[in-house]
């Protein structure tokens, strides 16, 4: 990447083996401008690059909301023409694919408000946690916005094909009840045990083998691609890393001692 993008609206920071990244624009509901989505995308680079990080948590400040979609005050300046709203566009679509794509562990942990860019946000990420009062939607049909094929593909992934036309259709608000039936979110939990619950989870995956971990999501995203497009050179070449590792060595050794592994990733 380039030189790193940096905003106070981008805050990072990494606690043990888990990095945390937090949108951080309370004063709107923590709506994404563009500087935001580009340091968003620097700072993974920099949790990519670091050994000691196997899990990612991606969260809002403020307590109102995750994402609540882009920044419409924004738009004059960063979308008033087509150079601008392309570029804007490209800048989204590198962002989201680089949460998609990123090679651990991610966790958007949801208080609130997720709305449009960030369901979008959402989906991006491998799990979805949220509070009993959380809030879900994508209204892009009230203001006539268009959404590419590969978001929808996304939404379709998650939720199937006729969740994912209620969703957009109705363009209202979903209850996290709602969302985790549609299986948009994989937990709902009570307000006060989100950071808790969603920390317990991420600290439990990083103690877990990180080559078989990562293989899973690489694995797991192939498939979901067309069989044309599918690495499964690299697919088995990660699995056979499984296999060749030390840490299978060490899995089996603390089993038969009754002892919790240390996983070096090697």
């Amino acid at each position: 990447m380039n030189a790193p993008v940096k905003t106070d609206k981008m805050l990072s920071r990494k606690e043990g083996q888990v990095g945390y990244l937090t949108f951080n624009n309370p004063d709107k509901l923590n709506a994404v401008s563009l500087d935001m989505w580009e340091a968003a995308e620097s700072y993974l680079d920099e949790f990519k690059r670091d050994d000691n990080i196997r899990v990612v948590i991606v969260t809002g400040a403020g307590g109102k909301a995750f994402v609540s979609g882009a920044d419409i005050s924004k738009f004059a300046s960063e979308r008033s023409s087509k150079e601008a709203s392309d570029r804007y566009n490209e800048a989204v679509d590198r962002a989201y694919g680089a949460f998609y794509d990123f090679p651990k562990p991610t966790i958007a942990m949801i208080r609130g408000y997720c709305v449009g860019g960030g369901v979008g946000l959402a989906l991006a990420c491998d799990m979805r946690i949220c509070t009993e009062a959380s809030k879900f939607a994508v209204p892009a049909a009230k203001l006539s916005l268009g959404y590419r094929f590969s978001g929808l593909k996304k939404l379709v992934d998650v939720v199937g094909p006729s969740f994912a036309k209620e969703i957009f259709y109705t363009a209202r608000q979903f209850t996290a009840q709602e969302a985790h039936g549609m299986g948009l979110v994989n937990r709902v939990v009570p307000d006060g045990e989100l950071e808790a619950y969603v920390q317990n989870y991420a600290e439990t995956i990083a103690g877990n083998a990180p080559l078989t971990v990562d293989s899973v999501k690489f694995i797991v995203n192939e498939i979901l691609k067309d069989p044309a497009d599918r690495d499964m050179d690299k697919a088995e070449a990660m699995v056979q890393a499984c296999f060749a590792s030390s840490d299978y060595i060490e899995g089996r050794k603390a089993f038969m001692e009754k002892r919790k592994p240390k996983f070096t990733g090697k």
